[in-house]
């Protein structure tokens, strides 16, 4: 259970030096870290279900969810997360993981997600087609369909029958809340692949 520096001092208000226990149960592992003033009761928690609470508000995306998905086929490492009008990119390594986070617009923000379950713990995770729109916004413009096939197929290395099963008309409708060519090259790809 992910617990807040406020709510261990409200707990242990009966103690002279709250300050001084909490450190003696972080010494003793009965609350990890993760970040400054957040701790978690269960050192193996899933680190998914701690993403959205180190910062946010935030979902799943990226690579970690294009991994997540079958999309690509390496493993992901880094908990990738989407958050809006932060500016700046954040890093954060804590002993659950290594998180990142970067700014998609805010229109997509809270476009095409979905809420998954992992021992007990509720995140929130881009769809497929949501993780794809979010990669590709980030990525340098593509001048073509045909650059933007290679960046798919051969940089991402997403296969083409997967870009096939995509809801083509999900990716329509948030290629309308992107401000980018990549992402309207993507959802033109995949409806010209359901044809």
């Amino acid at each position: 259970m992910i617990v807040t520096t406020k709510m261990l001092r409200g707990e242990l208000s009966e103690y002279e030096d709250p300050a001084n226990k909490i450190a003696r149960m972080t010494k003793a592992g009965d609350i990890v870290p993760i970040v400054k003033g957040l701790y978690e009761t269960d050192p193996n928690a899933p680190p998914c279900g701690l993403a959205a609470s180190i910062y946010g508000p935030s979902y799943i995306s990226f690579e970690y969810a294009l991994a997540f998905h079958g999309l690509i086929p390496e493993t992901a490492h880094v908990i990738t997360n989407a958050t809006f009008e932060k500016g700046k990119r954040k890093l954060y390594r804590t002993h659950f993981g290594t998180f990142a986070y970067r700014d998609v617009p805010a229109a997509a923000f809270p476009l095409g997600l979905e809420v998954r379950q992992q021992e007990g713990y509720a995140f929130r995770i881009a769809t497929p087609e949501k993780a794809l729109c979010d990669q590709v916004y980030t990525l340098p413009p593509t001048a073509n369909l045909r650059e933007m096939e290679q960046l798919l197929y051969e940089n991402l290395r997403i296969n083409a029958q997967d870009v096939s099963q995509l809801d083509a008309a999900l990716l329509n409708d948030l290629a309308q809340a992107y401000p980018s060519r990549n992402v309207r090259r993507l959802a033109s790809i995949a409806r010209r692949r359901k044809r």
